[in-house]
């Protein structure tokens, strides 16, 4: 049957200190994906808040009511938001995570996180060898600041923007004694946590790495967090060797070297700096410029004011396909510099924490006209090139 969870007495007139909430699932094949929808009360009023993505993944979250409504308003809302995804094929069940909206979502936090520039293989092994960095695994997942606040709790992304976050990672943060803003990587419905960003009300940004990963161990063994996990982390040169051959071995998708003596700076430096990543595969995030036949679409990247085509990649199965103009991440093999097209894309996903300025030709990984294949040199010719204001 429809999972509907009700709270609080019913008051008359149209109107009630209620909420509703739906878990709509989508099987077939290898697609595997949820849809919550709810009915959630602000003030003496109702938001219309969902959430959506691949079953066990961070879901993203938005709303259907710009400002709140009365219930009966919210109550239309939601009834034909359920109507519209179950005439799609979803299906009621009662089993998934729940997912906690924040009434706060897309607001600016005020906090930005720091951001990684990468490395080169050749460079890696200066990283391993020396004593200066500490080095840990590059998730697979999406970037998360998480803020907890006297009475309030909520993600953050790699815009700055207030996000919702699983139900199951906000119990456990709220277990978590005192506040403090703590910086993870999200996979799924679990936090891999790396940094500390400030503890007990006072900013500790501006002390070495090394110790504000000391204090993140403290913190997290003062309470039990299943679904919180602490990165990681090997300092010395034959744990950081180690740590790099299973990475690579378990086809993970990267390492990051971190300097301990540095302090934590939000934004990406120019070039360089103090946490650098090294990606065993290359990953872009490209602009949708066409949908194709056949689940594929184009991808297109900005050079300078001109957005140029990068080739076509194709939708999975168990993904939606995205809409023109969105911004979705692919892993690729290499990228031919001639055509800018890339070889072997993989599509990972649509992002919401990327803005279309940062999709640049400026992200791509080449590869020698002298080491390609010629079959797929030519196919990624035939693919042409063209270029268009945006």
């Amino acid at each position: 049957m429809l999972v509907m969870t009700q709270s609080g007495p019913a008051i008359e007139s149209g109107s009630a200190a209620q909420s509703d909430q739906a878990h709509l699932f989508f099987r077939q094949g290898s697609s595997d994906k949820e849809y919550v929808a709810m009915i959630e009360p602000k003030g003496s009023l109702f938001v219309v808040n969902f959430a959506y993505g691949r079953r066990n993944s961070t879901l993203q979250t938005g709303t259907k009511t710009s400002s709140p409504v009365d219930y009966a308003t919210a109550k239309k809302i939601f009834d034909k938001l359920v109507k519209e995804k179950m005439a799609k094929g979803y299906t009621p069940g009662p089993n998934g995570t729940p997912y906690q909206h924040s009434d706060k979502a897309q607001q600016v936090s005020g906090i930005q996180p720091q951001l990684l520039n990468p490395i080169e293989e050749a460079d890696v092994e200066q990283f391993i060898n020396n004593t200066t960095h500490c080095a840990q695994e590059k998730y697979d997942g999406r970037h998360v600041l998480v803020q907890k606040q006297e009475v309030a709790c909520h993600g953050i992304n790699k815009k700055g923007l207030i996000i919702g976050l699983p139900s199951v990672v906000l119990h456990e943060v709220r277990n978590i004694p005192g506040v403090f803003i703590m910086d993870d990587e999200a996979v799924a419905d679990v936090l891999f946590a790396f940094d500390l960003l400030m503890v007990n009300g006072k900013d500790i940004r501006n002390r070495p790495y090394c110790e504000r990963y000391l204090e993140l161990m403290n913190l997290l063994a003062s309470a039990q967090h299943p679904h919180i996990e602490l990165a990681e982390t090997a300092f010395k040169p034959q744990q950081k060797r180690a740590l790099f051959e299973r990475l690579r071995r378990k086809n993970k998708e990267g390492i990051v070297f971190k300097r301990l003596d540095a302090p934590y700076t939000a934004g990406r430096p120019n070039s360089g700096g103090p946490q650098l990543k090294y990606k065993f595969y290359a990953t872009a995030s490209f602009i949708v410029g066409r949908i194709n036949d056949k689940r594929s679409v184009m991808l297109q990247l900005y050079s300078g004011s001109m957005l140029f085509n990068s080739g076509n990649v194709t939708i999975p199965a168990n993904k939606q396909i995205p809409q023109v103009g969105a911004i979705v991440e692919c892993r690729y093999l290499y990228a031919y510099r001639e055509s800018g097209c890339i070889y072997q894309p993989v599509y990972l996903g649509e992002r919401d924490d990327i803005d279309p300025a940062e999709c640049t030709v400026d992200q791509l990984k080449y590869k020698s006209v002298g080491d390609e294949d010629d079959e797929a040199y030519q196919r990624s010719l035939s693919a042409g090139v063209t270029a268009r204001k945006p």
